[in-house]
């Protein structure tokens, strides 16, 4: 009977430790491993497959997610052995132990990984062993791992972005009550903020059925609740970055503020990773789709892979920005007069992205200042 891993699993024949040079995030010159160990991580359980530099398995079977069991079942074979995983869900529990056992761990990115070895049959043990055979081969498309301290704040900075969003939901469901009176209408867009002091002495007086008022006072109450939350969160956060002098110097650069300033530096984390700002831009998704064929290449929208965090920040910090460095507004004044609205957003990400990269590169701060000639060369880091 065919071994359906035989099938599905890329036929990579390397002598033993014979290793490649080859571009940056695949892999490269590494030390000769005497185990590759492939791991498909899981919620509950994992399965790894073993090879030796031959190509041969040694040991391949499912684990639950503990470390004890993780350790003993790869005991015979952590000396001299790297592992490979792909960055998915809470990954960082298996990276983590995989790294205090093995001598190097990579993280594969797995969109590429699907790439290179998609099969049509897929099972657990298949992706452990392509995954044992892409590490063998040398040809692993990494991700980043960043390290303990950017995890972290990479956390709280999310559970801070969760309970603003939650915060709006219950905002939204107090305003949709007025749908239910439409000659309060004129009242409510008359206060300019709902939730403010002057606002919610409107939402106090105001005569409404039995049923709404309890929503409002109870959205009220919640709101209260998640405010409380929210600056627990930022002195977290605060604490968490308070040694970072990237936050610093991004401030200085106009719509970053506190917090975007800080998600900026945790999402990038080590900017030397990042050998241009086009690389960044790649790496945020704020670069344009691209289809060449035939010698004519076409651009479309910006893509859809890419950091998600840094493009929304970026974006987000656009008409801010355009508020207080004249430059930046004539720029995305004259981008929205030929291309509209929202590609001069993403014109002006793109440029803010370029600035937050030289600013950290070259550790100066952003300094604002009048409009230039386009022709002048001075530098706009200080």
């Amino acid at each position: 009977m065919t071994d359906v891993a035989a099938i599905s699993a890329p036929c990579i024949l390397i002598p033993p430790r014979k290793r490649w040079s080859l571009p940056a995030g695949y892999g490269g010159a590494t030390m000769p491993y005497d185990y590759h160990i492939g791991v498909d991580y899981h919620k509950a359980y994992t399965h790894l497959v073993i090879q030796d530099s031959a190509g041969a398995t040694l040991r391949s079977g499912r684990v639950k997610n503990d470390a004890q069991q993780l350790a003993a079942f790869l005991s015979p074979y952590l000396e001299n052995s790297h592992a490979v995983m792909e960055a998915t869900r809470n990954w960082t529990v298996m990276y983590d132990w995989l790294d205090e056992l093995c001598d190097e761990v990579k993280l594969a990115h797995p969109l590429k990984v699907k790439a290179i070895a998609e099969a049509k049959i897929k099972t657990d043990k298949i992706d452990a062993t392509i995954l044992a055979h892409l590490l063998r081969a040398d040809l692993v498309p990494q991700a980043y791992a960043p390290g303990e301290a950017a995890r972290n704040l990479r956390q709280a900075l999310r559970e801070r972005m969760f309970y603003v969003r939650l915060r709006t939901m219950v905002k939204n469901r107090v305003v949709t009550i007025f749908d239910r009176y439409p000659e309060r209408t004129r009242e409510l867009k008359a206060v300019s903020d709902l939730f403010g002091k002057a606002g919610r002495e409107y939402l106090r007086i105001l005569t409404v059925s039995e049923v709404d008022r309890i929503q409002i006072d109870r959205s009220i109450e919640f709101v209260d609740d998640i405010n409380a939350h929210i600056r627990a969160v930022e002195v977290t956060i605060r604490s968490l970055s308070k040694t970072n002098a990237d936050v610093k110097r991004l401030k200085s650069i106009p719509g970053l503020g506190e917090f975007f300033a800080r998600l900026v530096a945790a999402e990038i984390d080590d900017i030397s990773r990042f050998p241009t700002a086009k690389k960044l831009a790649a790496y945020a998704g704020l670069v344009p789709s691209t289809y060449s064929s035939g010698g004519k290449t076409y651009n479309g929208r910006i893509i859809k892979a890419g950091n998600r965090w840094l493009r929304w920040a970026f974006v987000e910090a656009v008409i801010p920005a355009t508020n207080t460095d004249p430059v930046l507004k004539f720029e995305y004044q004259r981008l929205k007069a030929t291309k509209g609205a929202n590609r001069a957003k993403v014109a002006v990400a793109r440029k803010l992205l370029t600035i937050a990269y030289k600013v950290m590169r070259e550790k100066r701060n952003y300094v604002v200042r009048d409009a230039m000639p386009q022709w002048s060369n001075e530098s706009r880091l200080s």
